[in-house]
């Protein structure tokens, strides 16, 4: 198979991106429901951004291979060099309640690793991008990851699980301010932008949720790996990885302070 030109991979996630936000800023009041195993609320939307992204993007690609939030996994993406990886809306608790705080995150991975990646805020007018070897961008202008090192002038993106004594070494957690998102795609962006210092999250992470903003951030020079400072890798048997450490400089200071032997 030819080499893949990201910048065209790149400009198709873009294209859908903006398809995604004509469709699911045009819903009023989806239909929602709840999935199964406490698995969160789906709504209409998020299915009907997925129908499209799925036919628009397979249309373009048909040798690549399909891992989504909203649609049943199958094998056969397994066998696929490159796979496309898209959360069709990240943050639909955020996106039914009205705030703004939702995403499109597509992007292409190859061989396991990102390649192309896009996260859209469309009610933000924030729209992320990077390539592979190509940097990082917001809205088209270059974006640095912090250079921040001391944890006690840090703050923290993550759950208020991720402040629990059980997850750091001794039981002492360090004196980092804390914030919360509810994109995934999204907090690893603000990480890319320098608005804040590091993200930890402690459950299994859907690579659908972490694809495209892992790109995004290591391209603006941050570092992103599981919660025990494991490689990312992507389009695996089981699409999960064991929570993800993201930060710019910061981020090996914090791993080394995080226990490895924390459940």
């Amino acid at each position: 198979m030819p080499a893949t030109d990201h910048s065209a991979d790149l400009a198709l996630l873009l294209e859908a991106a903006r398809a995604a936000a004509e469709i699911a800023c045009a819903f009023r009041a989806p239909e929602v429901w709840d999935k199964p195993n406490d698995g969160g609320p789906v709504c209409e939307a998020d299915l009907a951004v997925d129908a499209m992204l799925r036919e628009r993007l397979g249309a373009a690609r048909p040798a690549y291979g399909w891992l989504s939030e909203e649609t049943a996994d199958a094998p056969e993406r397994l066998a696929a060099e490159r796979i496309f990886i898209v959360d069709p809306i990240d943050g639909t608790r955020a996106y039914l309640e009205g705030s703004r705080d939702w995403a499109h995150s597509l992007a292409v991975a190859e061989q396991g690793r990102i390649t192309a990646a896009c996260v859209l805020l469309p009610q933000r007018n924030l729209l992320y991008t990077a390539t592979a070897g190509g940097g990082a961008r917001l809205n088209g202008a270059p974006i640095r990851a912090s250079g921040e090192t001391d944890p006690a002038c840090a703050t923290l993106l993550g759950p208020r699980l991720a402040m629990s004594p059980e997850h750091w070494s001794g039981g002492e957690v360090p004196p980092l301010r804390r914030a919360f998102r509810s994109a995934l795609a999204w907090r690893l962006c603000l990480l890319a932008e320098a608005r804040f210092d590091a993200m930890l999250t402690i459950r299994p992470t859907w690579e659908w949720d972490i694809a495209a903003g892992s790109l995004i951030l290591t391209e603006a020079g941050g570092i992103a790996t599981d919660r025990r400072g494991a490689a990312l890798t992507f389009n695996k048997p089981h699409p999960q990885s064991d929570g993800v450490l993201a930060g710019g400089a910061l981020h090996p200071v914090l791993l080394g302070l995080l226990d490895p032997a924390a459940a």
